[in-house]
């Protein structure tokens, strides 16, 4: 077990340095599942992610999700999930700006303004899962509406890196002195998850592979994910993935990722 571990980390290590300007994260959670009968479970989770190639900590979160089966091929669940993140907010200059038309060494694409804050985010899903078997392998299609709501925030001051006074940028970045508020926003996205399991009786190890698309009325992002489950016990199993988070819409200021996680999963 140990061996295996250690060769799935080394390899998502060596794809993770393909791409020198993605980012690098973790992600480390616990899941708790009690079964109240054959078809209707409830489950927690808790989870932290870094950002910033593990130098800077992204998010912690606690969620609490529903399921029931509707037939042998067939799942529906519900959840919440409570977020506080660590937000990165930047602004940059345009070819409109007075300083880049004045032509003193500021550029379109140079960086304007910044704010870094802790803010709360609330999250509800709703999901069906329809799974088939073929032999060892499980397929499944997960279908997830997901509205996330964002509460109006307000920062003391924000990094400027030009000095209106002193006419001249500010390599270093100051403090502007003065509050911005960040309005309220929600947003709607459909997450679409093809996942493939190989699952060998009486064997500890369930090796697994998905890939999941993002739409908020475009493909956003793609997540591709590959890992194993090792099952302790009849309860307690621990899951070590790698995934690569690509892209597409920047208007988060999200780079591409490399992430690598760790999960524990207990049954009660």
């Amino acid at each position: 077990m140990k061996r295996l571990f250690g060769v799935l980390a080394l390899a998502m290590m060596s794809v993770a340095g393909f791409a020198q300007s993605d980012d690098f994260g973790t992600i480390l959670s616990v899941e708790a599942d009690k079964k109240i009968n054959k078809k209707f479970s409830v489950g927690l989770e808790a989870e932290m992610r870094t950002r910033d190639d593990v130098k800077k900590v992204d998010r912690w979160s606690a969620g609490v999700q529903a399921s029931y089966k509707v037939s042998s091929w067939l799942k529906a669940s519900a959840g919440y999930t409570f977020l506080y993140d660590n937000n990165e907010k930047m602004s940059y200059y345009d070819d409109d700006d007075e300083v880049v038309t004045r032509d003193i060494g500021i550029r379109a694409g140079d960086l304007k303004r910044s704010a870094q804050y802790w803010g709360v985010r609330h999250r509800f899903d709703v999901s069906l899962t329809g799974s088939y078997k073929f032999g060892k392998l499980d397929l499944s299609l997960r279908e997830r509406w997901q509205y996330t709501y964002r509460p109006e925030h307000t920062v003391d001051n924000r990094t400027i890196y030009y000095d209106e006074e002193e006419d001249e940028p500010v390599p270093a970045g100051i403090s502007d002195g003065k509050s911005h508020t960040y309005k309220a926003k929600g947003k709607n996205v459909l997450r679409s998850r093809l996942q493939a399991e190989y699952k060998t009786k009486g064997f500890p190890i369930t090796p697994f592979a998905n890939v999941e698309l993002f739409n908020g009325w475009a493909l956003e992002k793609i997540r591709y994910t590959a890992g194993a489950e090792y099952k302790i016990n009849k309860k307690n199993s621990v899951e070590l993935f790698y995934r690569y988070q690509h892209v597409n819409d920047d208007s988060d200021d999200e780079p591409n990722r490399h992430i690598i996680g760790l999960t524990y999963k207990v049954k009660f």
